[in-house]
């Protein structure tokens, strides 16, 4: 495997996005200066692809951060891969170039590089991220996925977003937008919970087989002090097997774990706000796995999610109900 050619993947839509992103969710006791911070320590490594979205409430910080390394002469516009997300209550079609505006406003940019529905399941418009009757039980809406796609498509048509895809959706789902009567443009990508304890073979296989990217988030496991995260999870970047290849290659936990994901043609997010470990989980480009590695942490997938938000569990279109 030529090792150059995992700084840039392309896309259906014949862009590219680089193979290694940022990811910017923080619990909500971290204070956004610490983001902001990370996020232009990550520039100096050498990151160049930064994942975030409108409901993490920490856009301005970040836009901020690149602004600054802008201005510094360190990058320019152009050289930052940049994915933003549409929140579930702005679904409806009307409301997604909205939301998007939204978020270039708190950037400060005039576009984004990728934009994503971040989950499958429509909430109730308004102010709230997550509105509620008086009972306390989550107000869903009724909105067509396909018709919040082709306001997706104007949005790139616009120029508003270079790229569209997806988060969240199963393969019934993905199917559902393929299979759209005058589908302008395909999802490049599907950003979804991927790591050795849960490696969604089966629907990276589906997607290989659409030309469509599947983007791991949680790639490292993920941090126990958010509180949807499933707290009797084991710890991934403990796991002795994954331990020992590691110590065989004299690279971390953390590196093997992100570039497993690489070399089976995932885009992983790394994500940590300390500065030793934002530079050493960039540092995955200039080692490979054995076949024989490849298989042995392949054999780690334990179909555990971190991830259980069980807001949306009612709803039909909740994806995690719906998975072969």
């Amino acid at each position: 495997m030529n090792l150059m050619k995992l700084r840039s993947v392309k896309l259906n839509d014949g862009l590219s996005m680089p193979p290694l992103g940022f990811g910017t969710s923080a619990p909500s006791q971290v204070p956004k200066t610490e983001v902001e911070e990370a996020v232009k320590r990550a520039i100096d490594v050498g990151y160049r692809h930064f994942d975030s979205a409108y409901m993490y409430l920490n856009e301005e910080e970040i836009g901020r951060a690149i602004q600054r390394k802008i201005a510094d002469g360190a990058v320019k516009r152009e050289d930052i891969f940049y994915t933003s997300k549409v929140w579930v209550t702005f679904l409806r079609p009307e409301l997604v170039q909205t939301n998007l505006e939204m978020s270039l406003k708190k950037l400060g940019f005039s576009y984004v590089d990728l934009y994503l529905i971040h989950f499958p399941v429509p909430l109730k418009p308004g102010e709230e991220l997550f509105p509620k009757d008086k009972d306390g039980k989550i107000i869903f809406d009724r909105v067509d996925l396909c018709a919040t796609w082709e306001a997706m498509e104007k949005c790139k048509d616009s120029g508003l977003a270079k790229s569209i895809g997806v988060s969240n959706f199963n393969r019934r789902q993905l199917e559902r937008i393929l299979s759209k009567p005058r589908l302008k443009y395909k999802p490049v990508c599907n950003q979804v919970e991927c790591h050795l304890y849960f490696n969604q073979s089966k629907l990276l296989e589906f997607c290989k087989s659409k030309d469509i990217i599947l983007t791991a988030y949680g790639a490292l496991g993920s941090d126990f002090r958010k509180e949807w995260v499933n707290q009797d999870a084991p710890v991934l970047l403990k796991d002795p097997v994954l331990n020992a290849v590691a110590a065989r290659h004299g690279r971390t936990p953390a590196q093997v774990a992100l570039r497993f994901q690489l070399q089976r043609g995932v885009v992983a997010l790394a994500k940590s706000f300390n500065e030793k470990r934002i530079r050493e989980n960039f540092q995955v480009f200039d080692f490979q796995l054995t076949p024989e590695d490849m298989e042995t942490l392949s054999g780690l997938n334990k179909n555990i999610r971190y991830f259980s938000d069980t807001l949306f569990a009612n709803h039909p279109d909740y994806p995690f109900n719906d998975e072969d």
